[in-house]
């Protein structure tokens, strides 16, 4: 979807094999937005295994509610809350820096 019609019709025009349209023309333009969907699904399991955590599926979000909201530990679970946000925040922003470095535009 992210690439225009007109660079595949360009690059058959030009003699282009279906390898060479899929992997110098198609992968190219659409390698942004491909970086910046897994960056998005890479958060999206950070914060699924976060709530699995709170439901008793292990993890940090299970040691932020079982050691800091249930002992009444709450700097801890502060501290917890921390970790995740700068985690969240550190790999969005890598994600996007590299999909803006990957874009052609």
């Amino acid at each position: 979807m992210d690439v225009p019609k007109g660079v595949i019709e360009a690059a058959i025009s030009m003699g282009a094999s279906v390898k060479d349209v899929i992997f110098k023309f198609l992968y190219v333009e659409a390698r942004s937005g491909l970086v910046l969907g897994l960056t998005t699904s890479i958060i999206s399991f950070i914060s699924y295994s976060t709530i699995m955590g709170v439901v008793g599926g292990g993890g940090i979000g299970d040691f932020a509610i079982r050691y800091g909201y249930q002992q009444f530990k709450t700097e801890l679970m502060i501290y917890m809350i921390i970790i995740m946000i700068i985690l969240v925040q550190l790999i969005q922003f890598i994600g996007t820096a590299a999909a803006r470095m990957m874009d052609k535009r």
